[in-house]
């Protein structure tokens, strides 16, 4: 890191510590979000860390934000993706929403006020994300939205919602997006989802029963829905991989220091080469991840991302938090499977990193198909 940078992380850490850290515990026993979390973030200038300075982003790079989010991680898995989705519907609106949409939802994004949200999928198309059955049916001064969206992040708690619906045929080419505001008539949700992990980030079904989205709130034309919706992978891949990085960071830390004080057979745990070769294994897959999400988002920044990458850096890291938090559970013992010690929330928070944007087995596939690209190109 840079001087700028290591100025950054440490302030935020400080920050995390003060307000995030003594409430998580409660928080994810009771499943409990703060808004005042959130805001505090965006007071302190990372709820909007990429986007221009005329729209209140802090025009910094997506190596910052990296660093950013996997502090912010380190705390509380479910803040850092909050802030993540956020961010990712930002990057939507800023390329590919008009200077009017640009200028009436940035601005109470990027400085924390609001929060994004981001609805593709459905209860029969994850993965299969061109198959959704949301329809959109044009009427007089815009359209009327039918339908259900699944696992949405942010869900109940954002303002702005990017909304994926069908205004055509079958496929990709038959959907279009939009903006969607909570409180527009006809909007509501469902139940808040019991999770495993990420407690403290709200996860409900949106409902649409004939909601009227005004002609204006549609971003590009007709059709080009699933071309918004692709445009912002990369970046969230990344940004999921960063806080992956941060979860398996705190899942180490929190090993180490337990090992070196915790006596057994009168020496420390740390002294048995065993738990030695554990600890090393944790610290090399947690750099090496660390490494990758770095080398993604410099990719991000030349202005020519490498996809491949963003894949193999999500996979990487999502993969690797879930292994080192499950080893400090091992590490810690009894007490590392109890809420005493955060390795436990840590594990359950890592379970899910696997899966959103774009489940792993996904990324397999995607990495295979550059790889299939590039030596059929060599041959």
């Amino acid at each position: 890191m840079n001087d700028f940078q290591k100025e950054l992380i440490l302030n935020l850490r400080k920050f995390c510590q003060n307000s995030i850290e003594s409430h998580m515990e409660h928080d994810d026993a009771e499943g409990r979000f703060r808004m005042e979390i959130f805001q505090g973030l965006g007071d302190y200038g990372v709820t909007g860390v990429t986007l221009p300075e005329e729209f209140g982003g802090a025009n910094l790079s997506y190596l910052d934000y990296s660093y950013i989010l996997e502090e912010i991680a380190s705390a509380s898995v479910p803040y850092a993706v909050t802030v993540s989705v956020s961010g990712m519907v930002q990057s939507i609106l800023m390329d590919f929403g008009s200077r009017a949409q640009q200028e009436q939802y940035l601005p109470a994004l990027t400085c924390g006020k609001e929060i994004g949200a981001f609805a593709l999928s459905e209860s029969h198309s994850g993965s299969d994300a061109a198959n959704l059955k949301t329809t959109a049916k044009k009427v007089p001064g815009g359209y009327v939205l039918n339908g259900t969206k699944m696992w949405i992040t942010s869900g109940g708690i954002a303002k702005t919602y990017i909304v994926m619906a069908r205004t055509g045929g079958e496929g990709a080419k038959g959907v279009s997006a939009f903006i969607v505001r909570d409180g527009a008539p006809g909007f509501s949700f469902g139940k808040a989802e019991k999770k495993m992990g990420w407690k403290t980030s709200p996860t409900r079904e949106l409902i649409f029963e004939n909601c009227f989205v005004p002609e204006e709130n549609r971003l590009l034309e007709e059709g080009q829905g699933f071309k918004v919706a692709m445009g912002g992978l990369d970046r969230g891949r990344v940004a999921i991989g960063a806080i992956g990085v941060g979860c398996a960071q705190r899942a180490l830390d929190e090993s180490i220091k337990y090992a070196l004080t915790r006596q057994q057979f009168k020496q420390a745990i740390f002294d048995f080469q065993g738990l030695q070769f554990m600890l090393a294994d944790m610290a090399t897959e947690t750099e090496s991840s660390r490494l990758l999400v770095k080398a993604a988002a410099r990719s991000l920044d030349s202005g020519s991302p490498n996809s491949k990458l963003c894949s193999m850096a999500k996979l990487k890291a999502t993969d690797t938090a879930m292994r080192v938090t499950t080893d400090a559970v091992q590490v810690l013992g009894g007490v590392g499977y109890t809420a005493e010690y955060p390795v436990e929330r840590f594990m359950r928070d890592a379970k899910v990193l696997q899966i959103v944007e774009g489940t792993n087995q996904i990324q397999r596939v995607v990495i295979a198909r550059h790889l299939k690209k590039e030596y059929e190109h060599h041959a």
